[in-house]
C-alpha cells in the first residue's frame, strides 16, 4: 500500500511557497492548497493593513488546514499544502492530520525576499511584514519531519532539490 504523506510547503513572505507547492503538486500528482484560501476574511484584513496577526489569530486557520490534509488522507491522496508554519507549535498542530507530515522549509536571505515581495502583485502581504515573519520564524528543529531548501535557485531547481531532500520515492508519490 502506498503510503500516505503531505507536503507543507513553509516558511517565510516571499520565500516562493506558492511557485513551489505548484510545481510539486504538478510534478507528483498530488492536490494543491494555498494556505491563504484558508484565512478568513478578517485575518486577510489585518494583514493587508500592515498588522502582524497573532497566534490567536493563527490557530483557525492552522486548524483549517490541518482540517483538509485529513480529508486528503480519508480520500486516499497525499496532497501539497502551502503554510508559513513560522513555529513548532504551529507545525505540532499540522502534524495532528491523519498521514505522515513532512515541510518544507523554502530559506533564503532577507534582502532576496523583500525584493520578491516589492515586486510581486496582487498579494495582500506587504513587504512591511517581512520582519515581524522573521522575528517570529523557529526553523524546523531535527526531531521534526523536514528538511531546508534553499531558494536561490530557479524554481523548477528548487522542486527538484527539494524532491531529492524528501527522498520521494514512487511509494511516496
Amino acid at each position: 500500500m502506498t503510503e500516505i504523506v503531505h507536503i507543507v510547503v513553509m516558511g517565510v513572505a516571499g520565500s516562493g511557497k506558492t511557485t513551489t507547492a505548484r510545481i510539486l503538486a504538478e510534478r507528483l500528482g498530488r492536490p494543491y492548497a494555498e494556505a491563504d484560501e484558508f484565512h478568513p476574511p478578517e485575518n486577510i484584513a489585518k494583514m493587508s493593513a500592515g498588522h502582524p496577526l497573532t497566534d490567536e489569530d493563527r490557530w483557525p486557520w492552522l486548524r483549517a488546514i490541518r482540517d483538509w490534509l485529513t480529508a486528503r488522507t480519508q480520500a486516499g491522496e497525499s496532497a501539497v499544502v502551502t503554510c508559513s508554519a513560522l513555529k513548532v507549535a504551529y507545525r505540532d498542530l499540522l502534524r495532528e492530520a491523519e498521514g505522515r507530515v513532512r515541510f518544507l522549509h523554502l530559506v533564503a536571505a532577507a534582502p532576496l525576499l523583500e525584493d520578491r515581495m516589492e515586486h510581486r502583485a496582487g498579494h495582500f502581504m506587504p513587504p512591511s511584514l517581512l520582519a515581524s515573519q522573521l522575528d517570529t520564524l523557529e526553523p524546523l528543529t531535527d526531531a521534526e519531519d523536514g528538511v531546508r531548501v534553499s531558494v536561490e535557485a530557479p524554481p523548477d531547481v528548487v522542486a527538484d532539490l527539494a524532491i531529492a531532500a524528501l527522498h520521494l520515492t514512487e511509494e511516496t508519490r
